[in-house]
């Protein structure tokens, strides 16, 4: 298993946790952090046995945007130079947007920028009480053009009206109301709540968890005609004949639980 310098990853049986791990840095954005988380979620998903991902922050912050000396360094780059390495951010996001398994956000402390691009691509996020948000991108004179397709599915569209322009931070409660966390709960009680969503992914099929992800991704914002009926027809008609389904619903008509479940 690669050795990292920006996060740690740990897989225990079913559950892979990367940590973002430069808490003296806040565990800011910069190349070598997104080279390496891409990596971490690829070795995650190449785990045996791996059912789901955790992905958390050491120290006071779970990501507080961007590196300030990195961004200094991108400034004095080319434009070619720096097209290319603003791919970079883009093509992380969508590794773990994409990803198989289902990825859940454990936040606590701030969640600045580029840090909020990291929670919307998770498919759960779970924040602890004291945990502050904020797109601050306009202050220093950007827009969070890279994270903003996946902000405003997690947020709305107007929620990101107020919060892209103000560049204000808000509090935890706040990104409960709007949608862009499912829960809120004490700071103590943050690593039994990712638990809990642990223990419901692992009682589900893993191949219609993912295959889920995968309807979720491509029917969100379509519109519904007779192609994409079509579609997921032709999709729930796959599973029921897949070995999975087949087993899901013997199981329930012989009263027992399905292989997928440990005994």
């Amino acid at each position: 298993m690669t050795s990292f310098t920006t996060l740690e990853l740990q897989v225990d049986g079913a559950v892979a946790r990367i940590w973002l791990n430069r808490p003296e840095m806040r565990n800011a954005i910069d190349d070598v952090f997104i080279r390496e988380l891409g990596e971490a979620f690829a070795q995650a998903e190449a785990a045996p046995g791996a059912r789901a991902v955790v992905l958390g922050g050491r120290g006071p912050a779970f990501c507080a945007g961007a590196n300030l000396n990195w961004m200094k360094r991108a400034a004095e780059f080319t434009p070619e130079q720096n097209l290319q390495d603003a791919a970079g951010l883009p093509r992380m996001l969508r590794t773990l947007h994409a990803s198989r398994l289902p990825v859940i956000a454990r936040v606590q402390g701030d969640v600045y920028a580029g840090g909020m691009g990291l929670v919307s691509v998770c498919d759960v996020a779970i924040a602890a009480e004291g945990a502050n948000f904020c797109l601050s991108e306009v202050k220093i004179g950007l827009i969070p053009a890279t994270i903003g397709p996946y902000v405003i599915r997690a947020m709305s569209a107007r929620a990101a009206q107020r919060y892209f322009l103000t560049g204000e931070r808000f509090s935890a409660a706040e990104a409960h109301r709007i949608g862009f966390v499912h829960e809120v709960v004490p700071a103590d009680a943050l690593d039994a709540k990712v638990d809990e969503v642990l223990k419901n992914i692992a009682a589900a099929a893993p191949g219609a968890v993912s295959e889920c992800k995968r309807l979720l991704r491509d029917v969100t914002g379509e519109r519904i005609d007779d192609a994409l009926s079509d579609e997921t027809v032709r999709r729930i008609a796959r599973l029921r004949a897949s070995e999975e389904g087949q087993e899901g619903l013997r199981s329930f008509l012989e009263k027992r639980k399905p292989n997928w479940v440990s005994r």
